[in-house]
């Protein structure tokens, strides 16, 4: 029989409730939260991991207490992941504990960063202070999977979002698509690619649709980067996606014309030559090259060839698809795949999610196994 999960306690809850408060904001860092209690169980000090750069969520929690007038000496610690041990762009948030009094840490899971991996637990050991692990370990894992993918697998985590009618058609032949879903649905997905480190696209998305690809959710204080395939540097000058303001522009390219790659550099793009096989770009490679660049989470909003090219590469791990209650008929589908002669070629998903949004539904699938690491 599986083991059952451990019980959260209600501290760890609230501590869940703030790293999902950090989720937008933090990135290419994990998103934690951290409440300190009482022996009582009264609540100390609270906070949540900062923009990069910033104070991680122990160093917001230990400002609280101290700004609201309570020692935390003998305290609990209850944290969503393991305390850092390295000196990164802040210092390490095990030695803070150590150095506060905290008598007892209780933690989600051991941080899969190999700068961490278990030597923050056992600095907070060796200073004596009790250690618990378990509580909250699946949702933190969920809420950083990300993170958790580059630590792991040296790649990110790619989502795939598409929107289609309920025949599966995202656009009619004559390339019209704009809008199968509802202002719900785009709004919903605006959410989600504001979670992400880079939005992924092609050339094709931008030569026929134009589009800009940033997130236009008021207050947003972080715009992912975006990354392009243009194997054969067609990227216009003119086009929409230079237009948002504060963010990377990743070109990846196969093409090795220096003349244009100067003038895309000179428009704000960094270019990247990374080429694979007739032609086109290695696309694993990119994936690699993003986690290089600290990418946790890759949405991809592309048409159905680039969808099709990661897909039978086995290079996405999920599938975002919003909907619509209609049927368009003709026209291209979400991926070009096939076609298939068997039906064991197909590409296996197991379902995550199925929720209303507006008139449209919203499903997230995953690759078969594919969260497994």
């Amino acid at each position: 029989m599986p083991t059952a999960a451990p019980l959260i306690d209600p501290p760890m809850r609230h501590a869940l409730e703030l790293a999902q408060q950090a989720r937008l904001d933090c990135p290419p860092n994990p998103a934690v939260g951290c409440v300190i209690v009482s022996a009582g169980g009264a609540v100390l000090g609270q906070g949540h991991t900062q923009p990069v750069g910033h104070a991680h969520a122990e160093v917001m929690a230990l400002r609280d207490a101290a700004q609201r007038g309570h020692s935390v000496k003998g305290a609990t610690a209850y944290v969503t992941l393991e305390p850092c041990s390295h000196q990164g762009r802040t210092g390490p948030c095990s030695d803070a504990l150590i150095a506060a009094g905290i008598g007892r840490v209780v933690a989600s899971v051991q941080d899969p960063n190999p700068k961490v991996g278990g030597s923050g637990f056992a600095r907070l050991r060796a200073a004596g202070i009790g250690v618990e692990i378990g509580q909250g370990a699946q949702e933190t894992r969920e809420l950083n999977i990300g993170f958790f993918s580059r630590m792991v697998r040296g790649t990110p985590w790619v989502r795939m979002k598409a929107a289609s009618s309920l025949d599966g058609r995202t656009a009619l032949p004559n390339g019209a698509s704009q809008w199968i879903t509802s202002p719900a649905a785009r709004e919903d997905g605006h959410a989600w690619r504001a979670r992400a480190c880079a939005i992924l696209t092609g050339i094709g998305t931008v030569l026929e649709d134009d589009p800009r690809l940033d997130v236009r959710i008021p207050g947003i204080r972080r715009q992912p980067a975006l990354a392009l395939v243009d194997s054969r540097l067609e990227t216009p000058v003119q086009a929409q996606l230079w237009d948002a303001a504060e963010r990377r522009i990743l070109i990846y390219t196969a093409s090795v014309d220096a003349a244009r790659q100067q003038v895309l550099a000179e428009r704000g793009a960094q270019v990247i030559t990374l080429p694979g096989a007739n032609g086109k770009v290695d696309l694993a490679a990119m994936l690699r090259d993003l986690a290089q660049r600290e990418v946790n989470e890759v949405h991809v909003e592309a048409g159905h060839k680039l969808n099709g090219s990661l897909l039978r590469e086995g290079l996405v791990d999920e599938l975002l698809l919003y909907q619509a209650p209609k049927l368009l008929g003709e026209g291209p589908g979400i991926a070009a795949l096939g076609p298939f002669t068997e039906l064991a070629q197909g590409v296996a998903l197991e379902w995550a999610e199925a929720s209303p949004v507006g008139s449209d539904m919203r499903m997230r699938a995953r690759v078969a196994g594919r969260d497994r690491f």
